[in-house]
């Protein structure tokens, strides 16, 4: 079983129902080599989810050898022109990823949201963005912004929009599950068929899933 890479992820520090030791166990279980744990954040509680992941890490990371466990957020429904603000007060503070919860269809996400998030400096990956524009696209691969196909299925009905657009701008696409309980975790092969009913080819999924990541950690790490 090939290894998976998954950099958008929640746990019960906001809405998902895992501790993060339960997630590294069912990580494990998908045979994941590198998970983010990104719980939603406003100006409310960014500063009480970054410092209880980095704790986590700083005592228990050590005593996973076969996966690498990143500290995040994910800014979620803030006023869009409050997202630069908070993705590098984030990242100040100790984030080592800042996920945008982009303008998925399923929820009342404010408008614009896309557009700044794409335009920030700071922001890692814009996270299911529904019906995304190609200015935006474009403007990702610009500030080197990676651009999310998601494995949920309240997010994914723009998946084959979002995929089109990304790779006719060679926009860096990564698959991650947005995880909020045990059932979302997704193991290669079906994030793999899921990359394949957005319309993604064999050839270009083999890049997203096994190339994309490295060269998303090499960023984040910056290597």
């Amino acid at each position: 079983m090939k290894k998976r890479y998954d950099f958008h992820t929640h746990t019960l520090l906001s809405d998902g129902v895992l501790t993060p030791s339960e997630q590294i166990s069912w990580a494990i279980k998908n045979n994941y080599s590198a998970i983010a744990l990104t719980d939603h954040a406003d100006y409310s509680n960014i500063d009480f989810i970054i410092k209880n992941l980095l704790n986590f890490i700083k005592n228990e990371s050590k005593f996973y050898k076969d996966i690498d466990i990143f500290a995040g957020i994910e800014i979620t429904h803030v006023p869009p022109n409050l997202i630069d603000e908070m993705a590098k007060y984030a990242k100040n503070i100790g984030a080592k990823i800042v996920v945008v919860h982009g303008e998925t269809i399923s929820e009342p996400v404010p408008v614009k949201t896309n557009y700044y998030a794409v335009r920030s400096n700071y922001v890692d990956i814009l996270a299911h963005p529904g019906l995304i524009s190609e200015e935006d696209i474009i403007q990702a691969v610009k500030n080197d912004i990676y651009i999310e196909i998601t494995t949920r299925k309240s997010h994914a009905l723009t998946n084959g929009h979002v995929a089109r657009l990304a790779i006719k701008n060679n926009a860096k696409i990564l698959i991650n599950s947005d995880v909020h309980n045990p059932d979302d975790f997704c193991n290669y092969e079906k994030a793999f068929k899921i990359g394949l009913g957005s319309g993604i080819s064999e050839e270009n999924l083999i890049e997203i899933m096994e190339k994309n990541p490295k060269l998303f950690i090499n960023k984040i790490n910056d290597i």
